[in-house]
């Protein structure tokens, strides 16, 4: 059973900058596509970024393009995603999701492990 665990979260004003961080001591976690979703009260989980595993490709949601940036340290086994010019809309609990096998990263239903959450909330 892989675990991730998600760190970072917290209050910022608008305009202000976060730094989530995701680990995992599981093997194959360096060669597994990860990503972060986000899911807001009463919406649905959305996709927010994802990074291919061994130097594979980025991918960003419209809504956090140029905003946003995930990256991935090898050596400590930690996926990061560094949010700047956060908005109120970016309110959500964030969730990081990994998988070995998966086709379709913002796909909800191709990760087969996520972590607990960790909260963001951007005043405005």
């Amino acid at each position: 059973q892989v675990q991730l665990v998600e760190s970072g979260g917290g209050l910022v004003q608008a305009g202000g900058s976060l730094r989530l961080s995701c680990t995992a001591a599981a093997l194959y976690f360096t060669i597994s596509t990860v990503a972060w979703f986000r899911q807001a009260p009463g919406k649905e989980r959305e996709f927010v970024a994802a990074i291919r595993g061994s130097g594979g490709g980025t991918y960003y949601a419209d809504s956090v393009k140029g905003r946003f940036t995930i990256s991935r340290d090898t050596a400590k086994d930690t996926v990061s995603l560094q949010m700047y010019s956060l908005k109120p809309e970016d309110t959500a609990v964030y969730f990081c999701a990994a998988d070995l096998f998966t086709r379709v990263v913002d796909s909800v239903g191709h990760y087969a492990y996520w972590g607990q959450g960790t909260q963001v909330t951007v005043s405005s």
